[in-house]
């Protein structure tokens, strides 16, 4: 078998850092002399030459596929991908494929650079002997520390293509959450910036264009209207350094947050007692505290082990640090549901619920249904936020821009009499 590994690395084109495999562009004719075309993979120009002719075609052209000047490396992997990649992988063993051949299959089949690449990379280190467990740790960016773990179990278990499928529902569902908290902000988010840009738009070209008629006119200006000459004349002179502190503050913010955990944590202690927006979050937070311990504790990791793991998923510091509290509770005996009511960000029916599903032996089922009714409240409050923040957003509007439109026609009045 060694010889056989060695033999093989001596022959394939690889570059470990992308693919074992390298893409192919072909030209041929089948056997009606019809030109035929395509894109497939292989070691080297001669074996697709030769599984060209075996299929019939008379190839031409076999030469390597030019890389894009632009974009060569391929799009980021994300977390849609990572649960993709876990329902293809379920199906196919669930199919009876051997997870190698279920790898040669996916990876072939992307055509995103980076997730073909990492994907070969996995196929490589499992033929090389490794669990899918230790294939996966080399790339933990993309398998995050819940999937790792629930992977270990489940080769340990020996239901690997369940907890696969287990993992594709959760991060699914998981995705699908953050997809609306995303659609709750975005709306405001947006408004609020075309408001900002129309007002500034205004003040930099239209405003002038009206301040220079009154001192034509030699019109008296209201004091209103001084104020909004006033800031466009500031706008008009320094601009830049209105561009550069907008530009500075939100670079600054972001670096701040993902750098600094006390400002992180205290962000996300404010964005909690924002109204409505922080019952959104709170609701989020629970529903994937619960549907992710509820995957752990099924998969059969260890429930301390699995409160590590679920520390990070819930997406709010507060909870993090909540969730690493129920974790050391629990580790010296106390029982899930009275670790959970000494943080005090648990409602009194999740606790109940949990107390109950601990007594049943039923643990992860109660917590399912906790977190199926939290996101469903969450798709409900982010409708009526929606709802509640379009006449809001109308109001914002209006006073902004309609505000300097009328501070622009107030002197119009006094013109009579200047003329």
């Amino acid at each position: 078998m060694s010889a056989t590994r060695s033999a093989v690395k001596k022959t394939v084109p690889v570059d470990r850092a992308t693919s074992v495999l390298v893409p192919f562009v072909w030209e041929g004719t089948d056997k009606r002399g019809m030109k035929m075309k395509g894109e497939q993979p292989a070691k080297n120009a001669n074996l697709l030459k030769a599984e060209l002719r075996r299929q019939g075609i008379t190839p031409s052209v076999v030469k390597p596929k030019p890389k894009p000047l632009f974009g060569s490396a391929g799009k980021p992997i994300t977390p849609k991908d990572i649960a993709f990649f876990s329902r293809q992988m379920a199906t196919m063993m669930k199919s009876g494929v051997p997870i190698v051949s279920a790898l040669e299959i996916i990876g072939g089949g992307h055509k995103n650079p980076r997730m073909k690449g990492m994907i070969d990379q996995v196929r490589t280190d499992i033929e090389g002997g490794s669990s899918m467990y230790e294939a996966i740790a080399k790339h933990p960016v993309q398998f995050d520390e819940l999937f790792r773990n629930l992977v270990r179990a489940g080769e340990g278990a020996g239901v690997l293509e369940t907890v696969l499928d287990t993992i594709a529902s959760y991060k699914e569902n998981i995705e699908a959450l953050k997809g609306k908290i995303k659609k709750a902000l975005f709306y405001p988010a947006m408004t609020i910036a075309v408001a900002i840009i129309v007002s500034a738009i205004l003040l930099v070209f239209v405003v002038p264009q009206f301040e220079q008629v009154f001192r034509d006119f030699g019109a008296d200006l209201p004091a209103f209207t001084m104020l909004i000459v006033g800031a466009s004349n500031f706008m008009v002179s320094y601009w830049w350094l209105i561009l550069l502190i907008f530009v500075g503050a939100f670079f600054g913010f972001f670096f701040f947050y993902k750098r600094s955990p006390p400002f992180q944590h205290f962000l996300d202690k404010v964005i909690l007692k924002v109204p409505v927006l922080g019952q959104i979050i709170h609701n989020s937070a629970i529903a994937r505290f619960a549907r992710t311990t509820a995957v752990t504790f099924k998969a059969g990791v260890p429930l301390v082990e699995a409160l590590e793991s679920v520390a990070g998923a819930t997406g709010n510091s507060v909870y993090e640090k909540a969730v690493y509290r129920i974790r050391d509770d629990v580790a010296v005996g106390y029982p899930v549901n009275l670790a959970m009511k000494q943080t005090h960000l648990f409602p009194h029916m999740v606790i109940q619920m949990t107390a109950i599903g601990e007594e049943a032996g039923a643990l992860d089922t109660m917590l399912f249904k906790v977190a199926e009714y939290y996101e469903q409240e969450v798709n409900n409050s982010v409708d009526a936020l929606a709802s509640l923040i379009e006449p809001m957003i109308m109001v914002v509007l209006g006073v902004l821009i309609g505000g300097m439109v009328i501070g622009m026609y107030l002197p119009i009045f006094k013109l009579g009499a200047a003329i």
